[in-house]
C-alpha cells in the first residue's frame, strides 16, 4: 500500500510541472517561468548548483590519485558506464553507476545516464547543428516511420531563439543541407584540416567541409554575461562542469534564469512514479513522486505537465502512467508508446597519417571537429540504403612526450620529448537509423527498481540498412582521405551496441494522425492535450545532424504555446 502525502494540496499545486532538469527540461522551465507560470521542476537526482558543485573542475592531473584514469575495480563494477568517453576519475560523480538503476537488456544496449540537476547537459558533447529541411522531410519522402507534422520553416524561428540565448559558435556556410544560424565567432581549422578540406572539396562537388558548430561562448554577448557566463577557455574539461559557464548547460544558463523570475520551484531527489490522470476531467492533473531516499510518496498538481526526463525515462514514465482510461500507458490508444526507438550509428571510423606540416601547431583544445553534412540520398534515393550520415574529422599531432628512438635519458632525450609528434587524422560517421516498430522499450513484468517502479526493458538493434550505411561510410571515408593525401588509412567498425551514441530518440513520436503517432505538432499527447513531451522521446526520426539543438527549439516552441493556451483557458 502506498501512503501518499496529500496534505496542503495548495502548497503542492503549480501552473506547470516539468519532469526532468536536463537540456530540454531547463528550457521548458525558463520559458514558462518567463511567461509568469509558477513552475515546479522535478529531478530524480541530487541537486547540483553551478560553480559550487563542480568538485573536480579546476583540479590538475596530479591532484587525482590515479591521474584521471579509472581504477580497475570501478571499471569492473561499471561495464556499461565505463564505455562512455567522458566517464573518468574526474567525472564519476555525474554518471549513473550500473548498479544504481538497472534495466533489462533484451538486446545489448548501453544506456548512459546522469541523474542530477542539469542531467546530461553537464556531460554532453555540445555539438549543435540545425536540422535541414531534408531531415524533416525524410520520412514522408522515403516512406518510413510517419511524416513529421512540422517543417523546417516551423522550427527555424525557435532555432534562432535558443541559439541566441545558449550561445552557438559557428560559421555561416550557406549550405542547404546545413542551415545557418545565429552564431558567435567560429572556431578555426588547423592547417592540416584546411588542406584536407580543400582537397576533398576540389575532388567532390557535393561534399562540403565546414568547421563544427558547438554550444561554446567564443565571444560572450550581453545576454550571456547577464547569465553570469564567460568565454570558453578551450580546456576540454567540460564534463567536469565548467566554472566559466563557457558551454551551455541547464545549470549555468536556463535554470538560474528561470529562478530569477521567482516562479521556479526545484525539487531534486524526486523520482517520478507516474502522471495522474483524472478520468472525470479527461486530463492529467498531476504527478506522483517518490522521494529518492525516504521512499515517501507525494503528489503534485498542475494544469500542464512537460515530460523531459530524457528519451528512455520519459517512455518509462508514460508507460507506467496507467489508469482505467489508459491501461497500457498514458495516451497509448494505438499501442505505439515505446515503439520506433531510433539512434545514431557511430560504429564507423577511420584513422590515418599525413606527412609534413611539422613546423605548425594549434591553439588549445578546440571543442568542435570539422564536419561534413550528409551527401547521400539528399535529393533522391541513390544508394541501396535509406538516408545517410554526417561525417566528422580532426587532425592532431601526437602527444608531447611521445616515444622516441635513441637515448632514453639525458639532454638528447629531454630535447626530443619537448617536441610534438607527427600529424594523425581521425574520421567518424554519425549515421541516421530508420525507426522500426520492433525497436522498442517496455516495462518488465516481474522486476522493479528500489522505488517499486517496473524496470525498463530495452529491445533495440541495428539492421541491414545500418550495416550498408556503415560500409558505405568506410569506403567513402577511405577514398576521401586518400584523395586528401593521407596515408596508413585504417577503417574500423567498433561494433558498439546502440545507446553508446547517447542519441536515442523516439517512443512518443510526433505526427498528424492519432492512429500512427502519439503527439501533435505542438508536442501534446493526442489523447491528453495538457501533457507535452519535448525531449528526444518526441522525435519522429533521427536525421543525420546532432539532436540537442532540436530538442531545445521544440521545447521552447511548445512551452510558449502551452503558456499561451493556458492563459486562454484552452488547456
Amino acid at each position: 500500500m502506498i501512503n501518499i502525502n496529500s496534505g496542503g494540496e495548495a502548497q503542492h499545486t503549480f501552473d506547470a510541472i516539468v519532469i526532468g532538469s536536463g537540456i530540454s527540461g531547463g528550457w521548458a522551465a525558463k520559458e514558462m517561468c518567463e511567461k509568469g507560470l509558477k513552475t515546479l521542476v522535478l529531478e530524480r537526482g541530487r541537486n547540483v548548483t553551478h560553480l559550487r558543485d563542480y568538485p573536480t573542475a579546476t583540479k590538475n592531473p596530479w591532484d587525482f590519485p590515479h591521474r584521471g584514469h579509472l581504477p580497475e575495480a570501478i571499471k569492473n563494477e561499471n561495464p556499461i558506464a565505463e564505455k562512455c568517453y567522458a566517464f573518468s576519475e574526474a567525472t564519476t560523480h555525474f554518471f549513473v553507476k550500473d548498479k544504481e538503476h538497472p534495466y533489462v537488456q533484451e538486446k545489448p544496449f548501453d544506456w548512459i545516464r546522469g541523474y542530477q540537476v542539469g542531467g546530461k547537459s553537464l556531460l554532453w558533447a555540445r555539438q549543435t547543428q540545425r536540422w535541414s529541411k531534408f531531415d524533416f522531410e525524410g520520412p514522408a519522402r522515403d516512406g518510413f516511420a510517419t511524416a513529421w507534422p512540422i517543417s523546417y520553416n516551423d522550427i527555424a524561428p525557435w532555432y534562432s531563439h535558443v541559439e541566441l540565448f545558449a550561445g552557438i559558435a559557428g560559421n555561416k556556410d550557406g549550405l542547404e543541407t546545413l542551415p545557418d544560424g545565429e552564431f558567435l565567432p567560429p572556431w578555426e581549422m588547423n592547417v592540416v584540416e584546411k588542406q584536407i578540406q580543400k582537397r576533398i572539396m576540389d575532388a567532390y562537388h557535393d561534399r562540403h567541409v565546414v568547421i563544427g558548430r558547438c554550444a561554446h561562448l567564443t565571444k560572450p554577448q550581453p545576454v550571456h554575461l547577464q547569465q553570469g557566463r564567460g568565454q570558453c577557455q578551450a580546456r576540454s574539461l567540460c564534463e567536469r562542469g565548467c566554472p566559466f559557464g563557457g558551454y551551455f548547460s541547464s545549470n549555468s544558463s536556463t535554470l538560474p534564469w528561470a529562478a530569477k523570475t521567482g516562479n521556479l520551484t526545484l525539487r531534486p531527489d524526486a523520482v517520478v512514479h507516474s502522471i495522474i490522470y483524472d478520468e472525470q476531467k479527461g486530463k492529467a492533473t498531476g504527478v506522483r513522486v517518490i522521494d529518492a531516499h525516504t521512499k515517501s510518496v507525494t503528489e503534485y498538481y498542475a494544469r500542464i505537465i512537460f515530460v523531459n526526463a530524457a528519451t528512455l525515462n520519459s517512455n518509462l514514465i508514460l508507460l507506467n502512467s496507467k489508469s482505467g482510461r489508459f491501461p497500457n500507458g498514458l495516451g497509448n490508444d494505438n499501442d505505439l508508446l515505446g515503439r520506433y526507438i531510433a539512434f545514431h550509428n557511430y560504429r564507423g571510423s577511420l584513422t590515418a597519417t599525413i606527412d609534413g606540416y611539422l613546423d605548425t601547431y594549434y591553439y588549445g583544445r578546440r571543442p568542435a571537429a570539422v564536419m561534413m553534412p550528409n551527401f547521400r540520398n539528399v535529393y533522391k534515393q541513390e544508394t541501396d540504403f535509406l538516408r545517410g550520415y554526417m561525417t566528422f574529422y580532426s587532425a592532431t599531432r601526437s602527444s608531447w612526450g611521445h616515444a622516441v628512438d635513441g637515448d632514453q635519458i639525458g639532454a638528447n632525450y629531454k630535447e626530443n620529448i619537448s617536441e610534438p609528434g607527427n600529424w594523425n587524422v581521425y574520421m567518424m560517421m554519425q549515421g541516421e537509423t530508420i525507426p522500426k516498430a520492433e525497436n522498442k522499450v517496455s516495462l518488465s513484468k516481474d522486476r522493479t527498481d528500489e522505488w517499486g517502479i517496473p524496470l525498463l526493458s530495452v529491445s533495440v538493434d541495428y539492421d541491414d540498412n545500418d550495416v550498408k550505411s556503415l560500409n558505405d561510410f568506410l569506403q567513402q571515408g577511405a577514398e576521401m582521405l586518400n584523395k586528401a593525401g593521407c596515408k596508413n588509412i585504417v577503417p574500423n567498425d567498433s561494433k558498439q551496441a546502440p545507446g553508446l551514441d547517447i542519441h536515442e530518440v523516439g517512443g512518443v513520436r510526433m505526427g498528424t494522425d492519432p492512429k500512427n503517432s502519439l503527439l501533435n505538432k505542438w508536442n501534446q499527447l493526442h489523447a491528453c492535450p495538457n501533457v507535452f513531451v519535448t525531449d528526444g522521446a518526441c522525435m519522429t526520426s533521427t536525421g543525420t545532424q546532432n539532436p540537442s539543438l532540436t530538442f531545445m527549439a521544440l521545447t521552447a516552441r511548445a512551452a510558449n504555446y502551452a503558456a499561451d493556451e493556458l492563459r486562454k483557458n484552452n488547456i
